[in-house]
């Protein structure tokens, strides 16, 4: 945490509650928030008027209230953010997963057991996408040359939308999951689109499918998740998102061994950290100069 003359950058863990978010933001007339870990609320701005610049990395923030902030006279920006780091993260996952790489590394590290699983081919399996926007559709690139036939489905994705981003359509959210070997969530979390994976959708999938998560862990009922994970009735799952950020120690998402896991890396690349950061403080230039950049909506 950066303070000075007014200035404020939040560069540590997010303050647990409102009153400790209060607390850190002082008297600060800038705050910098990384990603959407912070909530910023309509009640937490009510307690800080003096806030008067707010910039998000990336130009979509959940957590922030930007009607609250602009009601409040608060200006909000953004950043740049680059697709290609969480499709690369998803697909880490799925190799990860469907080859066994963890296990297999560590076995050979600690002189343990040589060449102990079989690993599942990705040509020829389907791979079930929900969602098919920047990353999605990069997601389905990936597959299809990998020699996967790529499926696809969300509300409001037809046939002809299906064709236009070179997937398959599936005609319903429990034909993607029953169909695929691999399941990949690249659909955004916004009031429109609530939790939708539960635990019937769960029950739809194979028990030889995994269900890869890089998107928003409010897409997903994560206790439904775990027990489908505990009873082994999918066969895995790739996660780089969760509920509670960090995990618990002793987490049933740290400890089942048909879960491959990383704190959240999907964005974290030093492209993606370059033009959060550099254009955060370009922005503040810019705002001290009466033009702020890529103001939110």
């Amino acid at each position: 945490m950066l303070t000075q003359r007014g200035f404020l950058f939040v560069c540590v863990s997010a303050p647990p509650t409102t009153d400790a978010r209060v607390a850190a933001l002082g008297d600060a007339d800038i705050l910098v928030a990384m990603r959407e870990r912070t909530p910023i609320t309509a009640a937490l701005l009510a307690r800080r008027p003096c806030l008067r610049l707010l910039i998000t990395s990336g130009m979509r923030h959940a957590a922030i209230d930007v009607a609250a902030a602009k009601a409040q006279g608060v200006i909000v920006c953004g950043t740049d953010s680059h697709p290609e780091p969480a499709v690369e993260i998803t697909w880490a996952l799925i190799l990860g997963l469907m080859r066994h790489l963890v296990p297999e590394a560590n076995a050979l590290r600690s002189d343990g057991p040589w060449q102990q699983t079989v690993g599942r081919d990705l040509h020829g399996a389907r791979l079930g996408l929900l969602g098919v926007g920047k990353i999605g559709q990069r997601v389905a690139q990936i597959g299809q040359a990998f020699g996967m036939q790529v499926s696809a489905g969300r509300p409001n994705l037809d046939a002809p939308r299906a064709a236009a981003a070179g997937v398959q359509w599936a005609t319903s959210q429990q034909a993607l999951f029953a169909g695929s070997e691999v399941v990949s969530l690249h659909r955004v979390l916004g009031e429109r689109s609530p939790a939708i994976v539960d635990a019937d959708t769960l029950a739809c999938m194979p028990a030889h499918a995994c269900l890869i998560n890089t998107a928003r862990a409010g897409r997903i009922d994560q206790q439904a998740l775990i027990d489908a994970l505990t009873d082994r009735r999918i066969a895995g799952a790739g996660l780089d998102v969760f509920d509670i950020e960090p995990l618990p120690a002793g987490h049933p998402l740290r400890t089942l061994p048909n879960v491959l896991a990383t704190p959240p890396l999907g964005y974290v690349t030093a492209r993606n950290y370059r033009d959060y950061f550099g254009q955060a403080v370009e922005t503040i230039a810019a705002w001290l100069q009466g033009a702020p950049k890529r103001v939110l909506d």
